[in-house]
C-alpha cells in the first residue's frame, strides 16, 4: 500500500490536537488545582482547548481554581498556541544548528497563513525577538505596577506581571484578577489608564500580525514601501480601533459611562474596542452593555485580528477585501483595487469562504445553545462568535453552560485556531476530480 504522507493542513490540526491532549493530561493532575482534586474531565479538556486555542473562555477562574502548577500549564499552552508550534519547533531546530526542510517551512507558512517562502530563519528568528521584547518590556511594566499592590511583594507582582503580558500578546485573555473578585478581569482596573494602555498596546502589536512587523523594521516605516498586507491591515485596524471606540462611548455613554469621569469613559472604550479584537479582557461588565454595544462587539469580535498573528477572528484583510468588492460591484468596476493595486480573484473567494464558514458555525453553534438551554439569542450568539474568533469574551453564560453546549463551544474554540476552512479541507480534502463538467446559469438575486 502507498504511503501517503499528512498534508500541512492535517499536520497543524493534527499537533494543536496533540496540544490540547497533553494540556487536559496536566490539568487533571490532582497539583493543578488549589484544592488538591482532580479537575472534571469536561473543564481540563475546556481549559486547555482555550489556553491552546488563546480564547480565553473558562468554566473556572483561572487565579481562584488553578494551582501555580496549573496556571503555569496554562500560560505555557497560551505561548505555544499564539506564537504556533511549528513557529517554536523551527526556532528549536536552528537552536541545535538543524536546518528546517522545506516541507516543514511549508507548514509553517500555513500556519502563519503566509505565502512567503524565502528566508524562513530570519522570519522566525525576528519572530521570536519580537515575541521577547515586547512580552518582555510589558512584563517588566505590569510588575512595576502589580509590585506595588497590597500583599503582592516582588515575586507575586513579576509573576503576575509575565502572565497578563503574555496573555495580552498573545492575544488569549486569560487572567489572574480573580482575586479581587471571581471572572472579574480587570473590572477593578478600568480606571488605570497606565495597566490599560499597556495591555491596549500588547494586545495590538500581537493582533496585527508577524509579516506586519517584518514590514514594518524592513521598509523602516515608511508607509510607500509597505506591501499591500501591510497597508490593509493597518489601516482597517485603525480603523476598527477608533470607529468601535467611538460606538461603544457613544452607545455606552448613559449606561455603564454615567458613573465614570470622562476619561474613563473614553478609557473604557478604547478598552472594550481593542480588547473584542479577539483579546477578551474586560474592564466592564460585558452583560450590562446595552443591546447596540454588544452587537458592535460582537461584530468586532467576529473580525478579530489580521492574518498571521495572534489573533482569531476571520481577519482584517478578509473583511477589506469583501467591501472594497461590493463598492466595486455597486459602482459597475470589474477589478478589485486597493491603494492602487489590483486584489487577485483568488483572494475574493477564499475570504468568502472564510466569512460565510465561520458564520455558518457562530450561527449553527448559537441555535444548539438556544435549543439545548434556552438562552437569549444574543447571548448564545455573543458566545458562539467569541469562540470561533478566539476572544474569549462572555456576556456570563460559559459557567451555566451543560456538557452538550460544553462540547460545541470546545468545537468552535478549536476551529476558530486551527482555522475553519483548514479543519474542513483537513477532513474532507480529496483530489480534484479528473472531469470537468458543463456550465450553466444561475439566476440569483
Amino acid at each position: 500500500m502507498k504511503h501517503r504522507r499528512l498534508s500541512h493542513i492535517r499536520v497543524i490540526t493534527l499537533g494543536y490536537l496533540i496540544m490540547i491532549t497533553i494540556g487536559t493530561a496536566l490539568l487533571m493532575l490532582p497539583f493543578a488545582t488549589r484544592s488538591g482534586e482532580c479537575a472534571a474531565p469536561i473543564t481540563a479538556l475546556f481549559t486547555a482547548t482555550s489556553a491552546s486555542c488563546v480564547t480565553g473562555l473558562v468554566l473556572q477562574d483561572t487565579a481562584t481554581y488553578w494551582s501555580l502548577f496549573g496556571q503555569l500549564v496554562i500560560i505555557f499552552l497560551i505561548q505555544i498556541g499564539g506564537l504556533g508550534f511549528m513557529t517554536i519547533a523551527i526556532f528549536l531546530f536552528r537552536l541545535i544548528s538543524k536546518k528546517a526542510s522545506l516541507r516543514e517551512r511549508a507548514v509553517m507558512a500555513e500556519s502563519i497563513n503566509t505565502t512567503r517562502m524565502g528566508d524562513f530563519s530570519r522570519l522566525v528568528r525576528k519572530i521570536i525577538t519580537g515575541t521577547i521584547i515586547f512580552e518582555g518590556g510589558g512584563a517588566v511594566l505590569l510588575s512595576l505596577h502589580f509590585m506595588r499592590q497590597p500583599g503582592f511583594g516582588f515575586f507575586k507582582g513579576v509573576y503576575y506581571g509575565f502572565f497578563h503580558a503574555i496573555s495580552a500578546f498573545c492575544n488569549a485573555g486569560f487572567d489572574l484578577m480573580g482575586i479581587s473578585g471571581e471572572y472579574s478581569s480587570f473590572t477593578s482596573l478600568s480606571g488605570n489608564a497606565f495597566v490599560n494602555i499597556v495591555l491596549m498596546v500588547l494586545i495590538v502589536v500581537g493582533g496585527i500580525g508577524f509579516l506586519v512587523w517584518d514590514d514594518i523594521t524592513v521598509c523602516r516605516a515608511s508607509f510607500k514601501k509597505f506591501s499591500l498586507h501591510t497597508k490593509i491591515v493597518l489601516c482597517v485596524t485603525a480603523i476598527l480601533i477608533f470607529g468601535g471606540a467611538a460606538l461603544l462611548y457613544a452607545f455606552e455613554h448613559n449606561n455603564l459611562g454615567s458613573d465614570m469621569t470622562v476619561g474613563e469613559e473614553v478609557l473604557a472604550a478604547f478598552f472594550g474596542s481593542v480588547t473584542a479584537r479577539t483579546a477578551g479582557f474586560n474592564s466592564v461588565d460585558t452583560a450590562s452593555l446595552t443591546p447596540a454595544s454588544k452587537l458592535i462587539t460582537i461584530i468586532l469580535m467576529f473580525i478579530g485580528g489580521s492574518s498571521g498573528s495572534t489573533a482569531g477572528g476571520v481577519k482584517t484583510t478578509t473583511i477589506a477585501v469583501i467591501l472594497v468588492f461590493l463598492t466595486a460591484g455597486l459602482s459597475g468596476q470589474d477589478n478589485i483595487h486597493f491603494f492602487k493595486r489590483c486584489i487577485k480573484e483568488d483572494a475574493l473567494r477564499r475570504s468568502v469562504i472564510i466569512i460565510s464558514t465561520n458564520m455558518l458555525l457562530a450561527l449553527t453553534g448559537a441555535v444548539i445553545l438556544c435549543a439545548a438551554q434556552g438562552f437569549d439569542i444574543t447571548d448564545a450568539l455573543f458566545e458562539t462568535v467569541s469562540a470561533i474568533g478566539t476572544v474569549g469574551m462572555t456576556t456570563g453564560i460559559t459557567r451555566d453552560l451543560n456538557l452538550l453546549s460544553r462540547l460545541v463551544i470546545i468545537f468552535l474554540m478549536y476551529c476558530g485556531r486551527v482555522g475553519s476552512i483548514s479543519f474542513a479541507v483537513s477532513l474532507f480534502e480529496r483530489r480534484k476530480p479528473p472531469v470537468s463538467y458543463p456550465e450553466e446559469a444561475v439566476t440569483v438575486g
